[in-house]
């Protein structure tokens, strides 16, 4: 699993694709593939799950346990790159719900960025390798 972050609109899913060499067919945005779509669609190669933080927050509205979710998914799929924003920079939310999204955002990060072959950080469209 490789792991990409940065701020919003820094041009993260255009690394990724141009990076690895991929075609947009292979991304999933803000979801993560159900069994039948990923068999068809990366059964032979890997694949991106764009904006990450937004299913994070989706899975925590729902009553989801994302930090279980992705991790059981990751056993199964490793072979995919997670895009997500980063949200822990700047000014604290006062709604709790949004403090404790960005909390756990963060929280997850750290835990992908630990398990990931290599991690990105990208600013204006340019990749600086953090890991790996």
């Amino acid at each position: 699993m490789k792991l990409i972050i940065g701020g919003y609109a820094q041009g993260k899913l255009d690394f990724a694709l141009s990076n690895y060499h991929l075609p947009n067919h292979r991304v999933w945005d803000g979801v993560l593939p159900d069994n039948i779509s990923f068999q068809e669609k990366v059964e032979d190669g890997i694949f991106i799950i764009n904006h990450f933080h937004l299913w994070v927050k989706n899975r925590m509205l729902e009553g989801g346990c994302p930090e279980e979710e992705i991790f059981f998914f990751l056993e199964h799929c490793k072979d995919c790159i997670i895009i997500s924003d980063e949200i822990g920079n700047g000014i604290v939310p006062i709604d709790p719900l949004e403090r404790d999204y960005r909390e756990r955002v963060g929280r997850i990060l750290i835990q992908l960025a630990q398990k990931a072959e290599e991690v990105w950080r990208v600013m204006c469209g340019i990749g600086q390798k953090i890991k790996g």
